[in-house]
Formats: structure tokens, C-alpha cells, sequence
């Protein structure tokens, strides 16, 4: 089978559970025999992420802001184009600017959403082109639902099936500026009418996004993420002293400030004396002033030496961080759709403390691997971290249940099984 995967790339800017996903899944589809391809949109993909075949990158993110700004880029040549799809351009843009405010954000958002009708019609015919000579492509997957609006065109230049991954769409619309968030739920409802099928990674979000997008049941299917265990392992030891962790884009989304207030308490108790925290997963320019504020605190606490910031690490050297950790914990202010970090921290035994919101509850039933906390209370993050961090049995018992789980459970080949019958079902439907 022949399956195109298109993403929003990211170059090396922060930790992404969607691109890992893709990533992962692409990887294992190639082992299993598949003729899988992955496209990226925006940015190059990850140093660290790459596939084995190299492809373009389309709607390249200075292209797409320049065409939704002048009408001028909308009509030149395509060699003057692919200057500025340049990864190295791209590369050095993802690191030093985010391009457009909240306002530029909603609108492009929006034209991108509109696809044929959009201001980047141009780099549609470019996608659709390019896909077109890839023939015969059997089957298309979007990495998430924001690139529906290139759907209708997929299906009717190739006229194949398009299949949606859904992974925490909603936090990035409802963040938008209104009118432009109401625009476009409209407009991810309209274009839903264009996809043959979707794959929630998780029954939380599939019942969630079922619900915001008008989607009968039939339409949604749930495939969890699934791992690559090579090269997650336990430590030899344990580490000594306890060591918490953190494994995401380092921002106020994903609680890194609320997780360093459980920290804070729990050092004001003698038992933790020597508590260390170390957190990892880069981040985007916006995102400085945040980490800055949080670095001042600590100093000002006298805390400083004893956390540690480690901005976009390798794969193998994510894998190594997280054999130094006693416990991990990703403090989400809203509910995620998954969390792959949570997979990758059971399968290195390492039990977790997540939020009892969004499938953080789903994810923990299924695997034992930690505790639940009150969502957005550093205080409760701090008691039931308590209970991991003082006893080593809980502790290893936790990790223990959790890396069985995920290693026979949540394992690459079971999602590359799932997704395959799912690409053939709507496949036979489409006939």
C-alpha cells in the first residue's frame, strides 16, 4: 500500500507529541513492507525525526506568510518560490521568529482552512502537483485536522481517500482571537464533509472531537499511539538523589511553572532536601519571557542549582534523561489528547503524575504506571508525588505495571495493525 503522510513540520523547535506520532508511525509502516512516505508543510521536519526517503517542503512558512499578506506573492514563479522554501532558511526562521501575531495567526488559519478558495491556492497546486507524479498513491492521512482545507483538492486530483488524525486541534483554535475561532470551527466542520475517515489517539478525544466537529460515531475511529521501545530502558540504579521530570514544550500550556511550584513545596520539606528537577523539550521564541520569569524565581528562591533546562534533545539523549528521572510529570493547564511522553517515561520505568482531565485518566487506568492529581493545584502535584517519591516500592511497583503495559499495549506494531485495517476499510468503502 502506498500512503502519503502530510504534516506540519517543526525543525528542531520544541517537543511534539503529533510529530513523533507521524514519525513513528511512517517508520514502522516502511518496516512493515508499506510504501509510506511522510510530506512536510510549513518547516523541515526534525533533525532527529527524519524519514528514510527525504521530500520537499510545501507551503513553506515564508511563502504562505508573504502570499497572505500581498497579493504580489500570490502570482510568482515557482523558482523564486523555492528560494524561500530553503530549509535553511526555514530552519533559521523556526529559531529566531514566529512570523505573525495572534491576529496573523487567526487569519491564515483561516485561508489555509479555505484551501482552494484560500490565499495559498498556489501552494496547493504545488502540493497536489507533486502528489500527482507520487502515482499511484493509494491512500492520504493528514497529520491533524487544521489541514482539512487541503482535503477536496487531494481527493479531487488523485482521487483517493483522505484520512484525519485528531490530536489536539481544539487547543490551538480556541486559542485564536475570536471572530477568528468561531470561523474556523465552521469552517473544520465543513471541510470534515471532505474526509473519508478519522483516527483519534485516544476515546476521549474521539468523543470530544466527535462532538465539536458534528461527526457520527462511524466516522471516528480511536487508535492509541503506539512506542518503539528500542532504546528505552530502566536505569541500571535508581537515581540518588530523587530526581523529578519534565518532558514537553517548555510553556505555561503545559504547566512547566505549575510543576515548579510542586517543587518548590515539596523542597520546603526537610525529607526532600536534596530534590533535583530537570526538564526537557525545547521551546519557541514566545516562549523565552516565560522561561526567563521562571529562572529569576528560582534565583530568588536560591533554588537555581538545583533545576535544569535541556532544550531540544535528541532522541537518544531524551531516552538517557529519562533514566535519570524518579518521576515524571507533564502538569497540562486543559485536557491533552494523549500524551506520548507518558509512553516514553513507563517504558523507561518511570512512573508519572498527570492531571485528572483529558486522557490523562484514560491513559493511567490503562497502564498503572502512576497517580492522578487536581488539575492546575501545585499542591495536589506535590501530594501525590509524595506518595511516589517516599516509598520506592510504590514507586517500583508503578513503573514496573506501567512498562509491562506500554511495551505490550501501546507498542508501534499494535498502531501500525490498527491504522492498516482502517486505511483498507475505508480503501473498500471508496471503491
Amino acid at each position: 500500500m502506498k500512503i502519503v503522510q502530510i504534516v506540519p513540520g517543526l525543525a528542531d523547535t520544541f517537543y511534539c507529541d503529533n510529530c513523533l506520532r507521524d514519525n513513528g508511525l511512517i517508520r514502522a509502516l516502511q518496516r512493515a513492507g508499506h510504501d509510506a512516505l511522510i510530506v512536510p508543510l510549513y518547516l523541515p521536519l526534525s533533525s532527529h525525526d527524519q524519514t528514510a526517503r527525504k521530500t520537499p517542503v510545501f507551503f513553506g512558512g515564508i511563502n504562505v506568510y508573504l502570499q497572505q499578506k500581498c497579493s504580489l506573492f500570490r502570482k510568482t514563479p515557482r523558482w523564486l518560490d523555492r528560494l524561500f522554501d530553503s530549509p535553511k532558511l526555514l530552519n533559521w526562521l523556526a529559531r529566531h521568529s514566529s512570523l505573525t501575531d495572534a491576529r496573523d495567526l487567526g487569519e491564515t488559519t483561516l485561508s489555509m482552512l479555505r484551501g482552494r478558495h484560500g490565499r495559498q491556492a498556489k501552494e496547493l497546486d504545488k502540493l497536489t502537483d507533486w502528489l500527482a507524479a507520487e502515482e499511484p498513491v493509494d491512500i492520504v492521512c493528514l497529520s491533524n485536522a487544521l489541514l482539512t482545507g487541503l482535503a477536496r483538492e487531494i481527493k479531487v486530483r488523485l482521487n483517493v481517500p483522505v484520512i484525519c488524525s485528531l490530536e489536539d486541534e481544539d487547543e490551538f483554535v480556541d486559542s485564536l482571537p475570536e471572530p477568528y475561532r468561531q470561523e474556523a470551527w465552521l469552517a473544520l466542520v465543513e471541510n470534515a464533509a471532505a474526509v473519508d475517515g478519522f483516527i483519534a489517539v485516544s476515546r476521549y478525544y474521539a468523543d470530544w472531537m466527535s462532538e465539536r466537529l458534528h461527526l457520527s460515531s462511524d466516522r471516528v475511529h480511536v487508535v492509541p499511539i503506539g512506542l518503539d521501545p528500542a532504546g528505552y530502558r530502566p536505569a541500571e540504579l535508581p537515581p540518588d538523589p530523587l530526581v523529578i521530570g519534565f518532558l514537553s514544550r517548555l510553556c505555561r500550556d503545559k504547566g512547566l511553572d505549575i510543576l515548579i511550584d510542586a517543587f518548590m513545596l515539596l523542597k520546603a520539606d526537610a525529607r526532600f532536601r536534596t530534590l533535583k528537577l530537570r526538564a526537557a523539550g525545547g521551546h519557541l521564541p514566545a516562549d523565552k519571557g516565560f522561561l526567563d520569569q521562571l529562572k529569576e524565581r528560582l534565583a530568588r528562591e536560591g533554588l537555581e542549582g538545583d533545576v535544569e533546562f535541556l532544550p531540544n534533545l535528541a532522541r537518544t539523549d531524551v531516552q538517557a534523561f529519562l533514566r535519570t528521572l524518579s518521576v515524571l510529570s507533564v502538569p497540562a493547564r486543559r485536557g491533552e489528547a494523549f500524551g506520548f511522553y507518558i509512553l516514553e517515561a513507563l517504558a523507561s520505568a518511570v512512573p508519572v503524575v498527570q492531571p485528572r482531565h483529558g486522557a490523562f485518566p484514560e491513559l493511567l487506568e490503562a497502564t498503572g504506571g502512576g497517580l492522578l492529581c487536581e488539575p492546575n493545584d501545585p499542591a495536589s502535584l506535590a501530594e501525590a508525588m509524595k506518595i511516589i517519591l517516599l516509598d520506592s516500592q510504590k514507586r517500583r511497583k508503578y513503573a514496573e505495571q506501567g512498562r509491562k503495559a506500554v511495551l505490550e499495549q501501546f507498542n508501534i506494531e499494535r498502531m501500525v495493525h490498527k491504522s492498516v485495517q482502517i486505511y483498507e476499510q475505508v480503501l473498500r468503502g471508496a471503491e
